[in-house]
């Protein structure tokens, strides 16, 4: 991957997981079952730090 395509996707994933984390706040104050919006947002962080680690390896 270039440093491009791993900017690119870092900032897609915050994006999804800002996103995701409304969805979970909302759902949170409704009383509504969270676990997969949260095991979501573990999976980005998880790819998140992957990201990085590429990034830093490249620079």
């Amino acid at each position: 991957m270039t440093k491009k395509q791993i900017e690119a996707e870092m900032a897609e994933l915050k994006s999804d997981y800002a996103r995701i984390q409304g969805d979970v706040e909302k759902a949170t104050s409704f009383g509504v079952n969270t676990s997969t919006g949260e095991n979501k947002m573990i999976e980005i962080e998880e790819r998140l730090k992957e990201l990085n680690q590429k990034l830093e390896e490249i620079e």
